[in-house]
């Protein structure tokens, strides 16, 4: 029984180990495509407007529906002590520290990141990748870093905008449903909004976690099996594991950021 224990523990261990390894070295090499993708900018801009564009829908309407929860829970809460006057402060912190990057995070993680995986897996598995390396073309310069760098650019402009429209969202419930001073409601939001520490921290925060899932997603396809069942696996290994990573990462950069 103990043996069989250390020996499944032990697999895990060395399976574990060796994901990591092969994750190190594709991003990596990633990353050392660089140069070649700037050559070929068309490439990354064509991959943004894919990702950024396609995801725009759902982004914005969830920033919208998020400000107006926000919008009535917060001026519930703060009723209680008189203090809605500070209503459009609570909702642009909430959401340009917190909430705008996490959400866009998951949103992207569930949208963009899935069809990356996808498409990344259906083209191993229809064998492309094996052709272009016949060919002398480098998959890895020609097919993910192209990706990447449109996810890692693609998801502070996606988080910008769920945050935007989120405080729009929070104004209409706020201000113009429930009647809270429009005056109020700008002013303490401009003096109590940093530009450089809550804005600045909350773009920084949706830089890293467009770089962690949109890797994590070309990282899934390019590493799926090559066929519809290890596909469609390797699917739902990205949202899985891209919205652990994120909220993992969020703690670890509010404990950073905000620790002061």
């Amino acid at each position: 029984m103990m043996a069989n224990l250390l020996s499944w523990v032990g697999r895990g261990v060395r399976q574990t180990l060796e994901n990591l390894g092969l994750a190190t070295r594709t991003l990596f090499a990633v990353l050392g495509a660089t140069g070649g993708v700037l050559r070929r900018l068309r490439l990354v801009t064509d991959q943004v407007h894919f990702i950024g564009n396609y995801s725009l829908v759902i982004i914005a309407v969830s920033g919208l529906f998020v400000g107006f929860v926000l919008g009535l829970q917060g001026y519930y809460t703060l009723n209680r002590y008189g203090s809605e006057q500070a209503l459009g402060l609570l909702v642009a912190l909430s959401l340009t520290r917190e909430l705008g990057p996490v959400v866009t995070a998951l949103l992207f993680a569930g949208r963009a990141g899935t069809s990356l995986t996808a498409e990344i897996g259906l083209m191993k598995a229809g064998e492309q990748l094996a052709a272009m390396e016949m060919m002398a073309v480098d998959p890895v310069q020609r097919v993910l870093a192209p990706r990447f760098w449109a996810g890692v650019i693609a998801m502070p402009i996606l988080a910008a905008i769920f945050s935007a429209v989120g405080i729009f969202g929070g104004y209409v419930v706020g201000v113009q449903l429930i009647g809270v001073d429009a005056g109020a409601f700008w002013s303490q939001m401009q003096a109590g909004v940093d530009v450089w520490k809550d804005i600045g921290n909350g773009v920084l925060k949706s830089v890293v976690f467009g770089f962690a899932v949109t890797f994590i997603a070309l990282y899934q396809g390019y590493e799926a099996q090559a066929t519809p069942e290890g596909v469609s696996r390797a699917t739902t290994r990205t949202v899985v594991i891209g919205s652990l990573t994120v909220l993992g990462l969020d703690f670890l950069l509010t404990a950073l950021m905000f620790n002061k």
